[in-house]
């Protein structure tokens, strides 16, 4: 089948590269503008646009060239802009999705259903229209969400899962698809900073969630301290009775890694405070002594 090919991220890759080595023609790959990626002032392109150079396959920046390159389906994966009608009104197209729709439509599936806590996600190959990820459903595939799976853990694997369901719903045909149920329908907000800041007043299982997400963050002694890598235990001075921390407010370290939360406890197994490399817990307190003291005032 002759393809156009939309994506942008790293996660965008293997897809393509699974296009590619199953025999579909991709005459053209459509990704956006190269841009500084990372320290310097060096630009760089995406990801798609370097493994699509490697695989020797024609790159445009420009939307609108999917409408003259001869195809007869684009895919979309990652590509992080809305397709307008105008393009779709010439070219049919298909997104890989990174959800069980109609559950988290938008930017970041994986992290909203980490964060949320839900227990299972999946991707999904769907027709793209004019709405934000409302089309027809081809072919759907789940993975469990694992009690110490991180969003970077899910996304490997459902890239892989995802790319294999994109070659095999291209193979059997787009005649058969399902409406999306309009119950259950979630948004998946992008990622602010502050929704990585970890709120001490919060349960440790839902904080531990969040550092398994990335990029959790809090502060000691007035500076950064990004949480690498933790763990929910049990508080050591359960409602108010005695023992380490007995009293202590939410946040407060009532062992040198553990950490008060407003329900249990979070102990912290890899930090990075600002200004250094990232270190084992144990070693930053160590040298910190952080023991009552309290995170994030």
């Amino acid at each position: 089948m002759k393809l156009v090919y939309l994506g942008t991220p790293e996660m965008a890759v293997p897809p393509l590269e699974a296009l590619h080595a199953a025999g579909h023609d991709v005459v053209l790959v459509i990704t956006r503008p190269d841009r500084r990626r990372g320290r310097g002032s060096a630009v760089s392109p995406s990801p798609v646009k370097a493994a699509a150079e490697r695989l020797g396959l024609p790159v445009s920046h420009e939307m609108t060239d999917a409408t003259t390159a001869g195809a007869e389906l684009g895919v979309v994966v990652a590509y992080g802009r809305i397709i307008p009608p105008s393009v779709l009104d010439v070219l049919p197209m298909v997104n890989l999705h990174f959800s069980l729709l109609p559950r988290w439509r938008g930017a970041a599936p994986v992290e909203r259903a980490l964060l949320a806590g839900d227990d299972r996600t999946g991707v999904c190959v769907m027709r793209v229209e004019e709405g934000l990820d409302t089309g027809d459903v081809l072919s759907c595939a789940e993975v469990p969400i694992g009690p110490r799976a991180t969003a970077e853990s899910l996304r490997e694997e459902l890239v892989e899962l995802g790319s294999r369901l994109l070659v095999e719903t291209l193979a059997s045909g787009l005649d058969r698809s399902t409406p999306q149920s309009t119950d259950g329908v979630t948004y998946a907000e992008k990622l602010t900073t502050e929704d990585r800041r970890l709120a001490w007043e919060l349960a440790a299982d839902h904080l531990d969630r969040v550092v398994r997400v990335g990029g959790a963050w809090t502060t000691f002694r007035g500076k950064r301290l990004k949480v690498l890598d933790a763990r929910p235990v049990p508080d050591p001075a359960p409602d108010g009775g005695g023992g380490p921390g007995a009293g202590a407010l939410p946040g407060t370290l009532v062992g040198p890694t553990v950490v008060r939360c407003g329900t249990g406890c979070l102990e912290l197994l890899r930090v990075q405070p600002e200004g250094k490399p990232p270190m084992d817990a144990g070693s930053w307190a160590n040298g910190a002594r952080p023991e009552g003291d309290r995170l994030g005032t």
